[in-house]
């Protein structure tokens, strides 16, 4: 089921204010708070919603180096490589893609020498035929939702 004008509202105060309580913002809709529980779950249930963890600076942990690693996969290994990417805490992303390489991965460093660390380590990966790296200079668009979600609402108002 799309998302209509209310579960756009409902979704624009988790973005903006995630830290309020469902009583508050039942208040703030103007709706019950059962009404705003219900939503609440369908969208969880549908998976618009997927956790509600606080969003964590990697540069504040200390890993303030951000790279892409794209990853080259011998055939028929990607479901392997991926299993195993998944074991290096420094990759907080990883994506199947089309285009050069097979994978695509997010990696946080301490600094250079940490980041060349970790790429050795992906290279030494059974079934990893080659990696390019690329490091991020500096962020231009955060992650971010809250456009888009205003954009299905405007659609959803019609």
């Amino acid at each position: 089921m799309p998302v209509d004008e209310l579960d756009t509202r409902i979704l624009r105060l988790l973005l903006e204010q995630p830290r309020t309580s469902v009583r508050e913002y039942a208040r703030i809709l103007g709706v019950a708070r059962g009404t705003l529980q219900a939503r609440l779950d369908r969208l969880e249930r549908d998976g618009v919603i997927t956790g509600t963890a606080p969003a964590l600076s990697p540069a504040a942990l200390g890993h303030p180096v951000l790279a892409f690693v794209h990853i080259e996969v011998t055939q028929g290994h990607l479901d392997e490589v991926g299993d195993a990417l998944a074991a290096v805490p420094e990759i907080v992303e990883a994506f199947s893609i089309t285009g050069g390489g097979d994978l695509l991965a997010r990696v946080v460093a301490r600094d250079n020498a940490h980041l060349e660390d970790v790429v050795q380590e992906l290279i030494s990966m059974p079934g990893v035929v080659r990696t390019r790296t690329e490091v991020a200079l500096r962020e231009r668009v955060s992650h971010r939702m809250l456009p888009l979600v205003e954009s299905i609402g405007r659609s959803a108002r019609g």
